[in-house]
């Protein structure tokens, strides 16, 4: 029986390499996101079912839900990313209040509108991607890293609420990747985006989508609770080798 897998914030970037890795292991796939213009453009070129999502809606999460039939076995909770990089006394609260809602509470909506066919399957695996933000802090960086913290607090609950189910849950934890991910955080500015990793390797999308198979791949009694992937070049979330 063809098992079905959901990834949301699929448009671009890890999302995208995720619907394309799992539509390669055979994987019946619904992916979403926003622009669903971008959605149907990967669907003519990959396959796959795309839907419109707004995580931040939970009206949205609810209509997207009741389009995929269960059980569904693999979730990827993908949907998330940064605002600006001002200093905490001149947090701008808009961008932290977009972030909580995309980040956090829409990971919480999609997770709950998506239980009941999640409970179905003989066993299931929820992946959510978190970031090395959500262990370190930096400067510039609280409204985010406050998300991606908050990503860590549910995926240790949901370990502990579904203990002796047939769930996995994993939290995968990306240092830099080159994605629009630095586009979006700096409102367009592709110049301020491209220093971000000037003068390094930064991961690719498909580092992480091959992460996602190596999980998805392991006997099911095994969990990988928690992968950090970070470039070779990257210490820490504020500590990287640039090359002169």
């Amino acid at each position: 029986m063809q098992q079905t897998a959901v990834v949301t914030g699929a448009s671009s970037g890890i999302g995208k390499a995720t619907v394309q890795v799992l539509l390669a292991q055979g994987y019946r796939v619904f992916f979403g996101a926003r622009r669903l213009d971008r959605l149907q453009q990967i669907a003519q070129q990959l396959g796959g079912t795309p839907l419109p999502l707004d995580v931040t809606s939970s009206q949205s999460v609810a209509e997207f839900a009741r389009q995929i039939p269960g059980p569904i076995h693999v979730l990827v909770n993908n949907a998330g990313g940064a605002l600006g990089k001002e200093p905490l006394v001149e947090f701008v609260e808009e961008h932290w209040l977009q972030m909580y809602q995309s980040n956090v509470l829409g990971l919480a909506r999609v997770t709950r509108a998506l239980w009941p066919q999640i409970a179905q399957a003989d066993l299931a695996t929820v992946i959510n991607i978190g970031s090395v933000a959500g262990e370190e802090t930096y400067p510039g960086g609280a409204g985010y890293t406050s998300c991606k913290h908050a990503v860590r607090a549910l995926s240790e609950t949901m370990r502990l609420e579904w203990l002796g189910k047939p769930i996995r849950v994993t939290e995968i934890d990306p240092g830099l990747v080159e994605t629009e991910f630095s586009i979006v955080r700096f409102a367009g500015d592709q110049q301020a985006a491209k220093e971000v990793y000037q003068g390094m390797t930064p991961l690719l999308a498909e580092d992480i989508a091959e992460a996602i198979r190596w999980v998805l791949s392991l006997p099911g009694h095994v969990n990988i609770d928690r992968l950090v992937i970070k470039p070779r070049e990257q210490a820490r979330v504020d500590k990287v080798y640039r090359r002169s």
